[in-house]
């Protein structure tokens, strides 16, 4: 495997950078996950990473915080858990660096407002249909 975690086409993370710890994997296995330390955390923190530029570092440490960890126990063996976890926590850094576009305010159409307006007296009118009829006589 690469030295180096993608994140997006720009950005790539030292997997030095990356604490990986193995333990454990809980759930159901059989003996096996009682003798193997499948389970994996990888472990990021964004403060003491020199591969992020400092407005990618307040982008993170605002929107996923300090540490951005991810964890992955599905696999049976530790070197699948492994990529997993480094999968996941490269979609964390990438979700947390996506710059949400700006809304341009617009206003409803014309014919926006015709068909709302449409719409309203044709669901009036079947709720006005739904009614007991009124006695003429009364």
């Amino acid at each position: 495997m690469a030295d180096e975690l993608q994140i997006d086409e720009r950005l790539s993370i030292p997997l030095a950078e990356v604490e990986l710890r193995a333990s454990r994997s809980s759930g159901p296995g059989g003996q096996h996950a009682n003798v193997t330390a499948s389970r994996v955390e990888a472990v990021f923190d964004v403060r003491a990473s020199a591969a992020l530029d400092d407005a990618q570092r307040a982008q993170l440490l605002e929107r996923i915080g300090p540490v951005v960890t991810a964890v992955a126990q599905e696999a049976r063996g530790q070197a699948r858990n492994r990529e997993l976890a480094l999968e996941r926590l490269a979609g964390k850094v990438a979700a947390g660096l996506v710059v949400p576009r700006r809304r341009r305010p617009t206003r409803p159409s014309r014919v926006a407002k015709e068909n709302r307006l449409e719409r309203k007296r044709r669901v009036g009118e079947r709720k006005r249909a739904r009614r007991r009829p009124t006695a003429e006589g009364e």
